[in-house]
C-alpha cells in the first residue's frame, strides 16, 4: 500500500493508477451532496436540465456538514453511509462522475459501475468530522439551498485523507481475504 497525493484535477489520471487499500491525501474542489440532492440530480438528469455543477470528472463528497462556528470555514463535515446513494450512483458515473467519498460498501451494481466508468471510491473516516473538517479551505453553496445540511456545497479540501476502497480495475478493500 502506498500514500498518494491527488489533485482533484487529476482524478481520471488517479483512477488509473490507483488500487484498493491506497492511501490518498486529496486537494481540490469536491461537491457535497447527500440522499435528497442525489435524487434532485437524477431527476434533473432524466429531464434533461442541467445540472448546478460540472459533473464531468467531478468528485462528490456524501457529507451534510454542520454549520460553523465562528472563524471556522465549516463545522463537522464526516461521512455519510454511501449505500444510501446506490440507487442514483449508476447515472451519475455514466454521466461523467469521476469519484465518489463516503463510508460504508457499495452495491454489485455500483461497483460494477465504478469499474465500467473508471471511477473510484474513497473512504472517509466515520467519526472523524471534526478532524475532516480541518481540511476544508472554502465552502460555497452552490444549489438547493433550502435543503440546509443536505444542500449541494463546493468545497476546496487540502491533503483530505481518504482510503482507496473502490478502485477503477474492480479492486475492493472491502472483498478481501486478507488476515490482519
Amino acid at each position: 500500500m502506498s500514500k498518494i497525493k491527488v489533485n482533484t484535477i487529476d482524478i481520471r489520471s488517479a483512477a488509473k493508477v490507483l488500487n484498493a487499500g491506497d492511501e490518498v491525501l486529496l486537494t481540490g474542489f469536491i461537491y457535497t451532496a447527500r440522499d435528497a440532492a442525489h435524487k434532485r440530480l437524477t431527476d434533473m438528469l432524466e429531464k434533461g436540465e442541467a445540472l448546478p455543477f460540472e459533473l464531468r470528472d467531478a468528485v462528490i463528497y456524501y457529507a451534510g456538514p454542520t454549520p460553523e462556528k465562528p472563524g471556522q470555514v465549516i463545522g463537522s463535515c464526516g461521512p455519510t453511509t454511501s449505500s444510501r446513494m446506490d440507487i442514483f450512483t449508476p447515472m451519475l458515473l455514466e454521466n461523467g462522475l469521476a469519484c465518489m467519498i463516503g463510508k460504508g460498501e457499495r452495491s454489485p451494481a455500483v461497483c460494477e459501475s465504478i469499474k465500467n466508468n473508471s471511477a473510484l471510491y474513497l473512504c472517509a473516516i466515520g467519526g472523524a468530522g471534526a478532524i475532516i473538517s480541518k481540511c476544508v479551505k472554502s465552502l460555497e453553496v452552490i444549489s438547493f439551498d433550502e435543503l440546509g445540511c443536505e444542500s449541494v456545497k463546493r468545497l476546496y479540501v487540502e491533503d483530505m485523507p481518504l482510503i482507496c476502497a473502490i478502485d477503477s480495475k474492480g479492486g475492493n478493500l472491502y472483498k478481501r481475504k486478507e488476515q490482519y
